[in-house]
């Protein structure tokens, strides 16, 4: 198989790690018949903790890789890349780009009846303030908090322990009157059922991995593609051993996994 054009006109999709898996299931829910090319930088991850202009360089590189795959666009399925580096693979990129967090606002934007939005994230997103700074613009009165332990919870096959109920009780108390939250990471998909046993039944849960994959669907769904197969390519830049370990416990890996060397990204 040779890196350039696997599948005919793709969609890309692309995450630092294993999280953005859940983006890539909501999109394949809503386009089943439509082919996906992955990219895990799993060699580089976590991008939270690297300086916005290093995430940048490799968002760009990775966006040259998959756009002279000859992908119809581009989904990137990260928070920390969203907020840092969308603007400039926007201006970049010959084919449309999106990003995690406008869907997820957007989708607060319509559910929300009382105007009081709580967000949660990893430190990096919530630290960026790309949710809030959105949120506030809109006059809605916000509410914030980093959650850093989820995504190991997560990762670690935990979703429905017992620890991350306590977890998931601890991050969320304290917090003023919300009638919306919205899931201001990849990986907390897989922790809703918790999460929503531990805020108030009225309180609707915003999930960015599909308020995403529906816009996305909305503006590539407008003609016919008689070559689409609803296959999926994954490229990982780490270890493919440890990718599929992981992406089993997010909900699994259909599709071949082909190692990706870093240098590869750099080049383009």
């Amino acid at each position: 198989m040779t890196l350039k054009n696997p599948l005919a006109r793709a969609i890309g999709v692309f995450d630092s790690g294993v999280g953005g898996l859940t983006v890539l299931q909501a999109l394949r829910r809503r386009m089943p018949h439509r082919d996906f090319v992955y990219l895990g930088d799993t060699a580089r991850v976590p991008y939270g903790r690297k300086p916005p202009e290093m995430v940048v360089d490799f968002a760009v590189g990775i966006a040259d890789f998959l756009c002279e795959m000859g992908v119809e666009g581009l989904v990137v399925a990260c928070n920390t890349a969203s907020a840092v580096a969308l603007p400039a693979l926007v201006e970049r990129c010959p084919v449309p780009a999106w990003g995690v967090i406008d869907p997820g606002v957007e989708a607060a934007t319509r559910v929300t009846r009382s105007g009081g939005v709580g967000v949660i994230g990893t430190q990096a997103a919530m630290a960026s303030r790309a949710y809030q700074r959105r949120l506030e613009a809109r006059g809605f009165q916000v509410w914030a908090r980093a959650c850093p332990m989820l995504v190991h919870v997560v990762e670690e096959g935990l979703a429905e322990s017992p620890e991350a109920g306590m977890l998931v009780r601890h991050y969320l108390s304290g917090r003023p009157p919300i009638d919306t939250l919205i899931l201001g990471c990849t990986h907390y998909p897989l922790l809703r059922n918790v999460i929503q046993r531990a805020v108030d039944e009225d309180v609707t849960l915003v999930d960015s991995a599909e308020a995403t994959a529906e816009v996305v669907s909305r503006a590539l769904e407008r003609e016919p593609h008689p070559a689409a197969r609803g296959r999926v390519v994954h490229f990982v830049t780490g270890d493919p051993v440890a990718f599929a370990h992981t992406a089993k416990v997010i909900g699994g890996v259909e599709g071949e996994i082909v190692p990706l060397p870093v240098t590869e990204l750099a080049a383009a």
